[in-house]
């Protein structure tokens, strides 16, 4: 496993001290890797993986299907870069602005008075991704499962600046 090599003693030389000589020690790893190998298999088979969190998507079949909505049963949310939050209920024009820290109040306030109550999350392109996925949190924390994420147009972009 292990081996000590020496060398010869040198000849002493007159007047100068005796250096010491070190002898060169060398391991056999051979066997160590055996070992390493074992351990490696042990925690690779006894880990636990995390798994990855996911969030189901029930999309509609054809583009071309229309779904009718009540207008009483949609609200709306449209999200500045600046996370602006507007919201209106059904094709009323009127933006109403609501703070990120009162949203989730809201949302479950609307969806006690509407159990039908389906979302739709408007994010403007300018915004970060953060800010569509805090709105998604509060909509699960809301426990509003049905809701629809589409994009922002320029006329919901003008609703906004007449409303801000």
């Amino acid at each position: 496993m292990a081996a000590v090599e020496s060398g010869q003693p040198r000849a002493a030389q007159k007047g100068k001290r005796k250096k010491r000589r070190r002898a060169n020690v060398r391991i056999d790893m051979t066997p160590l890797v055996d070992v390493v190998m074992l351990l490696l298999t042990f925690f690779m088979l006894t880990t636990v993986f995390s798994k990855p969190q996911t969030m189901e998507l029930n999309l509609p079949p054809d583009d071309d299907v229309k779904i009718e909505v009540g207008e009483s049963s949609l609200l709306t949310l449209r999200v500045a870069p600046d996370f602006t939050i507007f919201w209106n209920k059904g094709s009323n024009p009127k933006l109403e602005r609501i703070t990120f820290p009162e949203l989730r109040k809201f949302l479950m306030e609307e969806l006690r008075n509407n159990p039908k109550l389906i979302t739709l999350v408007k994010v403007d392109r300018d915004a970060t991704y953060n800010n569509m996925v805090d709105i998604m949190d509060e909509l699960n924390l809301a426990n509003i499962t049905r809701f629809s994420l589409a994009p922002m147009k320029d006329d919901d972009k003008k609703l906004m600046s007449k409303a801000g």
